[in-house]
């Protein structure tokens, strides 16, 4: 009897471990099962599509076709599947560093001076802004344009005139008025008009305004147009007050326009270069993003060159060259990894 009971025993406890078993397979191949579908339904998922906006300036200068061939550069080269790259034209660098602090752009053109005093907080900043740059570009030349016919031929010649100063809110100010400065006059001294550059071409050509403040790459369109309209004269920068600008700033340099880039001009014109056009992004914008677009910028930099000559400046000498502006980590790394970094 005790013999059976043993047995008994034995074949429940079997039989117990059986069932155990069979639930553990049919278990694992349910959960088997639904990895697989896990899987394939991850595979059919298209990635949600990425908005890269790259903030530029009014039309009629040159941030703003310089931007657009960015933009159809890096969108049509990048590796990154789900991007989508745009250009805005905007009001200029004031406007796309606020933009870039309230997460309305991934990315921006800016003047190298006015994002200098942006990240230092002052002169109409109320606040330092936390802005990073991404590629130092084309240099920003300078030009103060007027009609032969106006007989103005130096800078203390502006007072009492009125005088384009750039789009309202494009914070030209803060380059022009250090220039002015450093010649003796200042913006109280003539009457300053706001405008963009197209609109300085027509006021010029109608006789509103006596002269214009034009800046950007070489060429500029507005100016191209101006220079095509009426006979040019371009106030010369003083060598002294050049000389005093270039120690007190890093981001003034001389620069020289060849002859015959504008109808007219038969010989160079030493100018300066008053804040390179650079790329900027936010502080804490994503580092695997900011590197991705740069590396995909440097490394298509001739399809840039097809679509605007300022696609020339992208370049290891001058990409990296310091405005004032802390460079992203996210830039870094790419520039660190092709050897042109400045350790």
């Amino acid at each position: 009897m005790k013999t059976l009971l043993i047995i008994a025993r034995r074949w429940q406890a079997y039989l117990v471990l059986c069932l155990i078993c069979a639930l553990s397979i049919g278990l694992g191949c349910d959960n088997a099962s639904k990895q697989q579908e896990t899987a394939r339904e991850t595979e059919n998922v298209t990635p949600k599509r990425r908005f890269i906006s790259i903030g530029t300036a009014p039309v009629g200068g040159a941030f703003f076709p310089v931007g657009a061939a960015i933009a159809e550069v890096v969108g049509g080269n990048t590796t990154v599947e789900n991007w989508e790259v745009t250009a805005e034209a905007t009001k200029g660098t004031q406007e796309n560093i606020r933009r870039l602090a309230s997460g309305d752009l991934e990315f921006a053109l800016a003047n190298a001076a006015i994002s200098y005093f942006a990240v230092r907080g002052e002169g109409a900043w109320e606040k330092p802004h936390n802005l990073r740059a991404v590629m130092t570009l084309a240099p920003n030349v300078g030009l103060f344009i007027t009609p032969q016919s106006s007989g103005i031929e130096t800078f203390a010649a502006l007072k009492g005139k009125r005088v384009v100063v750039g789009p309202a809110g494009a914070g030209f100010e803060y380059f022009l008025r250090p220039i002015l400065a450093a010649h003796g006059i200042t913006y109280e001294d003539f009457t300053p008009v706001n405008s963009t550059y197209m609109g300085a071409v027509d006021l010029l050509a109608d006789g509103s305004v006596a002269a214009a403040f034009m800046g950007g790459a070489i060429p500029t369109p507005a100016v191209i147009r101006a220079a095509a309209a009426q006979e040019l004269f371009f106030i010369p920068f003083d060598e002294t007050a050049k000389a005093a600008l270039f120690n007190d700033y890093p981001f003034f340099h001389a620069i020289t326009v060849p002859a015959d880039t504008y109808s007219g001009q038969e010989k160079p014109f030493t100018t300066m270069n008053v804040g390179s056009m650079h790329l900027i992004t936010a502080e804490d914008a994503d580092e695997a993003m900011v590197y991705e677009f740069t590396k995909t910028l440097y490394t298509n930099g001739a399809e840039v060159v097809k679509r605007h000559g300022a696609g020339k400046a992208i370049n290891a000498k001058n990409v990296v060259k310091d405005t004032g502006t802390r460079f992203h980590p996210g830039a870094i790394r790419f520039y660190r990894e092709i050897g042109i970094w400045p350790e």
